[in-house]
């Protein structure tokens, strides 16, 4: 893997929106978000540049709060506020084992009902009724209900992201999570990309998991979450 491959997970959000993913972005200048109901992530060329955040500032606009991943150690740029967020880590999957689940089933916007229920009782990260439309998302069910999900989400070129990666309270401990992982893991590697994912850096119990499957750290990355300042 060169290191032109791996770069583009140092801003994995703005590589993927200005790249692969550039039908469901909104880009203005040096500013990138992904459509408001697909997922409240946005993105900087260059973070240090004021005017990437006057860009973003027009392109957000007020009173909307976004969720920067890749976002700069220090302060926010001028007219912006900090709000939330935290440090997380990223890790990629070249160790992983991926394998295809013969029970695990296709989910589509027809199953985003049930989408949105489990990840309001599990909490996996944002998740919006669009989200599913980034694809790869695989489920479990049990009696008919869904139980356990995961998909994809950020698509820098080369990579596609793991995510919302969820396990209904009543049937952890089952390994379900672990062969949906896998399952989203070798759709995939199909089509020539590589898996990697992002935790929260206080998810012990999770970072600890994909490590175990044979996910590396590759280094730490703060999600920030930011509105423009009001006046």
């Amino acid at each position: 893997m060169t290191t032109v491959d791996r770069a583009v997970l140092d801003n994995p959000v703005w590589t993927a929106l200005t790249g692969v993913q550039k039908t469901v972005s909104l880009v203005r200048g040096q500013a990138a978000r992904y459509q408001p109901e697909v997922s409240p992530f946005v993105a900087l060329a260059d973070a240090a540049d004021p005017a990437a955040w006057a860009d973003l500032a027009e392109l957000v606009g007020p009173g909307v709060t976004v969720l920067m991943p890749a976002a700069p150690d220090d302060g926010p740029g001028a007219g912006w506020e900090r709000v939330g967020g935290g440090r997380g880590v990223q890790l990629t999957g070249e160790d992983l084992v991926a394998a295809p689940d013969p029970e695990a089933v296709v989910l589509s916007a027809a199953d985003v009902p049930e989408m949105l229920d489990l990840v309001a009782r599990t909490q996996p990260g944002p998740f919006g009724p669009r989200t599913c439309e980034l694809g790869g998302y695989r489920g479990l069910r049990r009696d008919g209900k869904l139980v356990a999900m995961a998909g994809e989400r950020v698509r820098p070129p080369g990579w596609a992201e793991i995510s919302a990666v969820c396990t209904d309270p009543a049937y952890r401990g089952q390994g379900l999570a672990n062969r949906l992982v896998r399952a989203v893991a070798a759709g995939i590697r199909e089509r020539g990309e590589r898996p990697f994912l992002h935790a929260a850096g206080t998810n012990d119990n999770a970072i600890r998991l994909y490590v175990a499957m044979g996910f590396r750290h590759r280094r730490d990355i703060n999600f920030h979450a930011y509105r423009v300042a009001a006046r």
